[in-house]
């Protein structure tokens, strides 16, 4: 009789994980933050806010930080302070959540989209250059479920061409690059630090920056309520104090940016700990065919920072071809919870291709550009084959060796008894992944 659970053999995972999953770590200092919000009546307000920005800005080892209501909105106001408006273009990885680029359609811009590498998982540095145009304005780098962008490259390429550059690190937030912290990099970083990432606070977001222009266009972007001419160094902008420039209300909730504050004062450590846990795994598995830790080497200074939503890489031709869709099958059945695939590449959504947003009689991604940046999509094969290269692995919280090894014996067992799983392979669907593909669920 087969050893594989799948076939009626015994599961590798055994042990209850307890608390290894639970996130974020809510404490009652947190719950006490949140109460003083909440028992002053000042959720609307900004006191605590502007407490925690100074704060955030100075961990992120930058001088300027602006809280949003989500990450969405920081990223849209991180573009709007790059001067990112209408004919104007972005160029962004194809694979990553939808809130990385898809906000320039309402500044009257659009997106070109270059492949993302099949080992990093983040944008291919060799597929920028040939993609910028003369109303290229911004590149849009996502530090891919953790792992560090080449900034090297990229920031050379911008530099170059005199481009902008926006660090989206909702993935990776206290994550280095060569010793350097990310988001650190770029002209502005942006995130989310809603409830399910590693820096989780709430639904909220955040924008980071040296650039008092940047900074200064977000808050006339979104921050009716800090629009003032007499605290404002950019000259354009103060004659128009008030009103939101964008017509938004982007103020981040107070009891998110109260967690905050509580929740900085301990991520350091915290992610120290998932950090342990997740080497710890892929160190069980070095060697194993058919499967590749999707992390950095970290005697270059780079690290992953919290590991936020942990991929595997797949490498099919390793174990005969066998489908990314049935290896998962058979690890889950070990009784880990795996799903194949990442995100979808965005080019491929009818959003990207045929929609007209708001009635201009032609799809909005070409409505305001001087040139059809979907002509270039045709070179994005790459990207659309990432979903059967990749999958879903454990994201331990704490480092628990006993727990771990069992379940790494899960994806190691499936992986050596691969040839039992051969003939009952029905391949791999035609779209694995999904456009919001990661998985925020409460702690139990």
């Amino acid at each position: 009789m087969s050893e594989l659970a799948i076939f009626g053999g015994p599961k590798a995972v055994t042990k209850d994980p307890g608390d290894m999953f639970t996130w974020p770590i809510i404490t009652r200092e947190d719950e006490e933050a949140v109460l003083d919000v909440l028992r002053r009546g000042a959720m609307s307000g900004t006191d605590v806010t502007k407490e925690f920005e100074k704060e955030f800005a100075q961990w992120q080892g930058l001088d300027l930080a602006l809280g949003f209501s989500t990450g969405t909105a920081a990223i849209q106001s991180a573009m709007f302070g790059c001067k990112v408006g209408v004919g104007d273009e972005i160029i962004c990885p194809t694979v990553t959540y939808w809130a990385s680029g898809l906000q320039a359609y309402s500044l009257g811009a659009t997106v070109a989209f270059a492949n993302v590498d099949k080992d990093t998982l983040c944008i291919d540095p060799t597929d920028i250059e040939h993609r910028i145009g003369p109303r290229t304005k911004a590149i849009v780098v996502v530090h891919y479920t953790g792992h560090p962008c080449d900034m090297d490259s990229i920031m050379k390429i911008a530099k170059k061409h005199n481009i902008k550059v926006l660090e989206d690190v909702s993935h990776a937030q206290g994550g280095m690059y060569k010793g350097k912290m990310l988001g650190t990099f770029g002209d502005v970083a942006a995130m989310s630090l809603m409830s399910g990432k590693s820096f989780a606070i709430g639904e909220a977001g955040i924008l980071a920056t040296n650039d008092k222009e940047i900074y200064e266009r977000a808050i006339a972007f979104g921050h009716y309520s800090r629009y003032h001419a007499n605290e404002f160094e950019t000259e354009d902008l103060k004659p128009h104090e008030g009103l939101p420039m964008g017509g938004y209300k982007y103020r981040m909730h107070q009891m998110s940016s109260a967690v905050g504050r509580v929740q900085l004062k301990y991520y350091n450590d915290r992610i120290i700990e998932i950090r342990k846990g997740m080497n710890y795994f892929w160190d069980l598995l070095e060697g194993v065919p058919g499967i590749k830790a999707h992390r950095v080497d970290e005697s270059t200074g780079s690290t992953m920072g919290g590991w936020y939503a942990p991929k595997g890489l797949y490498r099919p031709d390793e174990l005969e071809g066998l489908s990314v869709t049935r290896f998962c099958e058979a690890v889950r059945a070990e009784g880990v919870e795996t799903s194949p695939g990442c995100n979808l590449a965005l080019h491929t959504h009818s959003l990207f291709q045929t929609v007209d947003v708001y009635g201009h009689g032609k799809p909005t991604r070409i409505a305001n550009s001087s040139r059809d940046v979907r002509e270039m999509d045709k070179n994005l094969a790459q990207s659309e084959e990432i979903g059967a290269l990749s999958y879903s692995i454990p994201w331990f919280k704490l480092f628990k060796p006993e727990h771990i090894e069992e379940y790494a014996a899960a994806f190691k067992k499936v992986a050596l008894n691969y040839k039992e799983l051969l003939k009952d392979d029905i391949g791999n669907p035609t779209e694995l992944g999904g456009w919001h593909f990661f998985q925020h669920t409460a702690a139990k």
